[in-house]
């Protein structure tokens, strides 16, 4: 689920999964402008709302159809943000991570079928958990980027180290049952990475997938390492920009440790069209769906996939103290789209000649004090996540697990958005005033919530 992305990293350095307030944009108006300044207008209204900093590239095939660095890659040195500045990439890891997995299996080292006990003798329960329940987030353990505090991921970690965090927790359910989302079983196919190619995970990917790729700038980020062109992370609270909280990347391993640019991800994105990276057989079971989500998405390997009257998307998007990313892949028509930052979905729409909504500013209303004092409470948006309404001083805040209050507006006595993110939420009353549900809107999508208390 993508706002939850979005609310969780309170980011810069990335655009908005969702629009809010937004006005719809009719493509048979005339002049129409060309498709190039329809995306430039549209990254810059993201740009003019303060919430947004990021590098954006669109492509169809072989065609670069735009790209762009809006802002700064650090706003102390005032460096503007460029098509080469690098991001880190937070989730987008994951596909790569599952890309070795496959290049594993081509090789004859493993068989995603397999238990997990077969390569990591002695891991707890590794005899009910297969290498294909942690691909696609069905082997029920627990996700650990939620069990601790940010502060927990300041200091940095071995991968035995990272496992013993959530190794001997009990399953959220039994292995294969359901889906929930968990960057767990991508940092135990990191060590399973490690443990079969006898090679760290970094030095894997660097031989066998970006030196290959030419993906020069691609690697496993490092608070050591002096690296050209980072961009620097940062969090907007709606009012200004912050340095964006110290993680060190060793707690992330393979579920989202990778750093690149726009321009290296579009390399990526060009190989797995080819057998370059991955057999014909890997690439196809790479964006086969295998597991619905719950919310109109499937899961395929480290991709989720949308699959629409006339499209089938593979997508998927990463955050990160102070960064969030994106990325939409339609093989049918090979458009690619990658906002480290992101305003994926409206350029998309945009490249497809499709319906998208643009960024305006809604303004705030004074609401009684009284009416706001009904919101407060806890929200089941899915059976994995609860949203919560906080009242503070006559103003109302959100917040998602393990994520950072913020505050909400109101522009009614109902409808309210977030200004450290393009979200808008509706509050469904009875006749009787009292809460029914919250109805969250996203990117197109939109999300019941039903009020626990």
């Amino acid at each position: 689920m993508y706002w939850k992305t979005c609310i969780r990293t309170a980011m810069l350095a990335l655009a908005l999964l969702a629009v809010t307030g937004c006005r719809q944009i009719g493509l048979g108006a005339t002049p129409q402008p060309t498709q190039q300044q329809e995306m430039e207008a549209f990254v810059q209204a993201h740009l003019a709302t303060g919430n947004f900093m990021g590098a954006v590239l669109v492509a169809r095939g072989d065609e670069v159809l735009f790209q762009g660095g809006y802002g700064k890659a650090d706003l102390e040195l005032d460096a503007p943000i460029t098509t080469e500045s690098v991001f880190r990439l937070g989730s987008l890891t994951k596909q790569f991570t599952a890309a070795a997995i496959m290049q594993l299996q081509d090789q004859g080292l493993l068989d995603i079928n397999d238990t997990v006990d077969r390569y990591l003798p002695g891991y707890p329960h590794g005899d009910e958990i297969t290498i294909y329940q942690l691909l696609n987030h069905t082997s029920g353990i627990p996700d650990y980027e939620g069990l601790e505090s940010t502060m927990a991921f300041r200091n940095a970690v071995s991968l035995d180290a990272l496992m013993a965090k959530f190794s001997d927790l009990p399953f959220d359910f039994t292995p294969g049952s359901q889906f929930k989302y968990s960057s767990s079983g991508y940092v135990i196919l990191t060590a399973i990475i490690e443990k079969l190619s006898g090679q760290g995970y970094a030095d894997y990917l660097t031989e066998h997938i970006f030196q290959p790729l030419g993906m020069e700038a691609a690697l496993y980020d490092n608070a050591d390492t002096v690296l050209p062109g980072r961009a620097s992370g940062y969090t907007w609270d709606g009012d200004a920009y912050h340095n964006a909280e110290f993680f060190d990347m060793s707690n992330a391993a393979g579920a989202g440790g990778l750093v690149s640019t726009v321009g290296d991800m579009y390399k990526w994105d060009r190989a797995l069209y080819t057998d370059a990276v991955l057999s014909p057989a890997a690439r196809e079971a790479f964006f086969t769906p295998t597991v619905s989500t719950g919310d109109g998405l499937s899961y395929a390997y480290g991709w989720f996939i949308r699959e629409m009257p006339e499209h089938t998307q593979a997508l998927h998007s990463g955050g990160i103290n102070g960064f969030v990313t994106f990325v939409i892949r339609d093989a049918a028509t090979q458009l690619y789209v990658v906002v480290l930052s992101n305003v994926a979905q409206g350029l998309a729409a945009i490249a497809n000649g499709e319906p998208y909504d643009m960024p305006e500013q809604s303004p705030a209303v004074e609401v009684d004090p009284a009416v706001l004092q009904k919101y407060p409470g806890s929200y089941q948006v899915s059976s994995d996540l609860t949203f919560t309404i906080i009242a503070e001083a006559g103003h109302l805040f959100g917040q998602s697990p393990g994520g950072p209050k913020f505050e909400i507006f109101p522009t009614s006595e109902t409808d309210f958005f977030a200004k450290i993110a393009d979200i808008k939420l509706h509050f469904e009353v009875g006749a009787d005033g009292a809460v029914i549900e919250l109805v969250i809107h996203d990117g197109g999508q939109e999300y019941h919530a039903t009020k626990l208390n």
